[in-house]
């Protein structure tokens, strides 16, 4: 009787502890630990499938980037003795650098809301129904089809000292400009910067608005709003994320007219051309990375901090949306 009650207490024990015998606790167990081995198996598949990228980031971003920072703190690259802030200081102090980022800072100030302005503005007109819409969706794309020498060829026939707009501008009675060698020399690239850039952010913007849903604007309408208004207040709200992607865009579109630039003016342009990428460029041809480490530094510094403000932007714009 004793030796049963024992038993009896014993098994009680068991399943308290969840360490039942019963077939039905053992098969939950054995599910468990397959679910765990299928877990564990899936996320060592998930991480082998992503080592060749890791490995890719690692070498051609992660490693040379850290290789940057290195060279931006030593006097050089064989006596490798560091010295702290010293090549900042003396990046920042260097006249040809302060040059360089006032130029690039006027012009994507300029370039980067004109661009995005005048492309939203495009998909807007885009958006309704206007007589040839196929045509001009085509013309602003074509741009983009065109070679980079063959923009910069037109570009000198248009704007050379002889060009067919200084043709023009004498026609009328006006003097001949020196459009590439004057302070009207970033109008030419804002111009061609435009040209370039437009068609890709308008069909950006027509994407996002063909996204909006229109059951909202149709009640807007039906409580009287105007198109402005409604533009202003729902179809500009359920454009942000569009807007930030399309401003990132430009701005790094910006940062790479030095391409343009070069094809047309060289190495050294006059000075209201003479943008970040001149300076570095040079730069490495002189074999100063130590310059030009910290200059690189302090490039993605300026655009680590523009690029966090617009995510800020961008953030509160969607906390107004909901």
């Amino acid at each position: 009787m004793a030796g049963a009650a024992e038993k009896l207490n014993r098994t009680l024990r068991r399943n308290a502890a969840g360490q039942g015998s019963s077939p039905h606790g053992a098969k939950r167990r054995r599910m468990r630990r397959s679910q765990g081995h299928r877990s564990l198996k899936g996320r060592l598949t998930s991480w082998l499938f992503l080592l060749p990228s890791l490995l890719g980031v690692a070498v051609f971003f992660v490693v040379p980037f850290g290789l940057v920072v290195d060279y931006s703190l030593v006097n050089n690259p064989v006596q490798h003795v560091y010295v702290g802030m010293d090549n900042f200081v003396r990046t920042w102090n260097n006249t040809a650098f302060r040059l360089a980022a006032f130029n690039t800072l006027r012009f994507s100030l300029t370039a980067v809301p004109l661009a995005v302005a005048l492309s939203l503005l495009l998909a807007v007109l885009m958006e309704g129904s206007i007589p040839g819409k196929s045509f001009f969706r085509s013309f602003f794309l074509s741009p983009m089809m065109v070679p980079i020498a063959s923009v910069i060829l037109i570009w000198q026939v248009l704007f050379d000292y002889n060009g067919l707009v200084n043709v023009w501008i004498t026609g009328l009675g006006l003097e001949r400009i020196d459009w590439l060698k004057s302070a009207h020399a970033q109008l030419v690239i804002l111009l061609l910067f435009l040209w370039k850039n437009l068609g890709y952010n308008m069909i950006l913007f027509m994407a996002g608005l063909s996204a909006i849903p229109q059951d909202q604007v149709e009640v807007a309408r039906l409580e009287g709003a105007s198109d402005r208004r409604i533009f202003w207040t729902i179809k500009l709200r359920y454009l942000s994320s569009t807007l930030m992607f399309v401003t990132i865009m430009s701005l790094i579109n910006s940062f790479k007219v030095f391409r343009e630039v070069y094809l047309l003016t060289g190495e050294y342009p006059f000075d209201a051309l003479y943008m970040l990428q001149h300076f570095m460029n040079n730069t490495f041809l002189s074999l100063d990375y130590q310059k030009l480490s910290s200059a690189a530094i302090i490039m993605s510094a300026a655009m680590v901090i523009i690029i966090g403000i617009l995510f800020i932007t961008e953030d509160l714009m969607d906390r107004d949306l909901e």
